[in-house]
């Protein structure tokens, strides 16, 4: 079954040194934080996410993943969808997380610098590789978002669309984590190059944001900062 049959609003469960976080347009040291990892995923489930959003920070800056327990212990404690990304560098890491009960692994770094690793895990799990294009100043960045690469947002997703991948995880790095709005025109141009879901993350801040994104054709948005910060509720972003 294809994710997101409907749009869906997906809280993020950022984990840095074994806690929650969020982070300042993905810079660290500017992290807040929000407790511990299983208790918020917990608490997002029982108001009513249907698909969590994990990221191991500490994987994604250092390439290796730190986080793999908290994330066992989610995928123990809760039943719904969840997708990981953070740090999975290799093809053997994105199966054995998919064995071990991962939906859906996020590819940023590895899929940027080798594009056949998405079809080499999507012909043993169709459909499971998210590949997470990360754009500041209109061109996708790797490495924690501190690397150019040149390419294209768009012409990237229909490429890696050509390779497997289920669906795109699109992050306005200019305006994540500042609660400051969300660009939608840079999410439609990426939503028109391809006919696979494309999940929208970076600057939600409001219901109307979240609406923006749905109106773009976003699939489903990922939600951090303003969901912990009481901005809105989940139960309210669902029934918009």
């Amino acid at each position: 079954m294809a994710p997101f049959p409907e749009f869906e609003v997906i809280p993020a469960v950022d984990m840095q040194d074994g806690e929650v976080v969020q982070l300042v347009q993905g810079e660290r040291g500017t992290e807040k934080t929000y407790g511990d990892p299983v208790s918020a995923a917990e608490e997002w489930v029982e108001a009513g996410a249907e698909t969590l959003h994990l990221v191991d920070l500490d994987g994604a800056f250092e390439g290796e993943r730190a986080n793999a327990d908290a994330v066992e212990a989610i995928l123990t404690a809760v039943d719904v969808d969840v997708q990981l990304g953070g740090g999975i560098r290799t093809a053997d890491d994105a199966v054995g997380l998919l064995s071990r009960g991962v939906d859906r692994v996020i590819l940023g770094t590895a899929a940027v610098e080798n594009p056949d690793i998405v079809a080499e895990i999507s012909a043993e799990y169709p459909g499971s590789v998210t590949v997470s294009l990360d754009a500041k100043g209109g061109e996708v960045v790797v490495s924690g978002w501190t690397e150019g690469t040149g390419l294209d947002p768009a012409e990237a997703a229909a490429r890696y669309e050509e390779l497997g991948a289920g669906a795109i995880l699109f992050t306005d790095v200019d305006v994540e984590g500042r609660l400051a709005g969300v660009q939608t025109d840079r999410v439609s141009a990426v939503v028109e190059a391809v006919d696979i879901p494309v999940v929208a993350s970076g600057g939600v801040a409001t219901l109307d944001d979240v609406r923006a994104l749905r109106e773009a054709g976003a699939a489903a948005v990922v939600v951090g900062t303003a969901l912990y910060e009481g901005e809105f509720t989940l139960e309210e972003a669902k029934s918009i």
